[in-house]
């Protein structure tokens, strides 16, 4: 394709800057929290990541949700894509979203077979419904892999796309079967309170669940943080009445999306961790709890 890559591997967040401006490369990929990470970092050496050469970002790794994409689009000026692999399977490559339409990432058929089930039953799924992703590879000799469970939570949808591509396509992944949380008895994906943070302009994209033990039921409190400007509206005071409505905002919006209630825990800026590999959403502090 006449594409030089510029392999630099993560981390050593200057540096990726640095070579950002030097080479002036066209497409970047990472995880999409790393992504917001360099470009809060721009933002800190007096660089305006929408004036970067880059227009495009492949992004993967992580679930992370349209609110997600919007927001990266939005801070960097491109246009953000998914990407879907494992390292069982292939690595990266498996499927991928086409910019035209950026709803549903394209299958390399010729290559996998998707199928989707009901993880206690084993019974696949209608088309449309979400369910576990099972990959078979159809070429790999070395290393076959036959049905294998991803854990990755997703649908397939068959209809042709409007690039012209007529692949299956999956659904950008929901959450693993792993990470989903009972609350109250209510099933619930950290990616589906992302989408209710997302809409809160006035808190960061940043964020982590942490997981404890109230009585014999799961407990769980949602971290957050206030943008610059907030922090600074509020006289850079947590108890603001400002930071109390942003709170109650936050609450009524995952009751309704995610129909369980949680406690929010609103922070300075820049007082969650930031990653340059996979983030770290979800802390789970119930076996030590059990174990003290």
């Amino acid at each position: 394709m006449g594409i030089t890559t510029v392999p630099v591997s993560g981390g050593n967040t200057k540096r990726q800057i640095m070579l950002i401006q030097d080479f002036k490369p066209q497409v970047i990929c990472s995880t999409p929290s790393y992504a917001l990470h360099i470009a809060e970092k721009m933002r800190e050496q007096g660089i305006d990541p929408k004036e970067t050469s880059l227009k495009y970002g492949i992004f993967g790794a992580e679930p992370w949700s349209e609110e997600m994409r919007n927001t990266i689009e939005q801070k960097l000026g491109i246009k953000a894509m998914d990407i879907y692999g494992l390292s069982e399977i292939v690595g990266p490559g498996v499927s991928i979203e086409c910019m035209e339409e950026q709803d549903g990432l394209h299958i390399q058929e010729d290559h996998f077979l998707f199928e989707v089930i009901e993880p206690d039953t084993n019974e696949r799924v209608p088309d449309g419904e979400y369910g576990e992703l099972v990959i078979t590879s159809l070429k790999k000799e070395a290393l076959p892999i036959i049905r294998y469970r991803t854990g990755d939570i997703a649908a397939i949808n068959r209809e042709k796309c409007s690039c012209g591509r007529t692949t299956a396509r999956m659904t950008r992944v929901k959450g693993r079967i792993d990470d989903m949380l009972v609350i109250r008895g209510v099933n619930v994906f950290p990616f589906e309170m992302e989408r209710s943070l997302l809409n809160v302009k006035e808190l960061t994209p940043h964020y982590q669940l942490f997981l404890s033990k109230d009585g014999h039921l799961d407990a769980v409190e949602l971290s957050v943080e206030l943008s610059e400007e907030s922090y600074v509206r509020c006289q850079q005071n947590l108890e603001h009445a400002e930071v109390s409505r942003l709170k109650q905002q936050l609450q009524t919006a995952i009751k309704q999306e995610c129909l369980v209630s949680i406690d929010i825990d609103v922070k300075p800026p820049k007082s969650i961790p930031r990653s340059e590999g996979k983030a770290v959403r979800i802390v789970d502090k119930r076996m030590e709890q059990t174990v003290n």
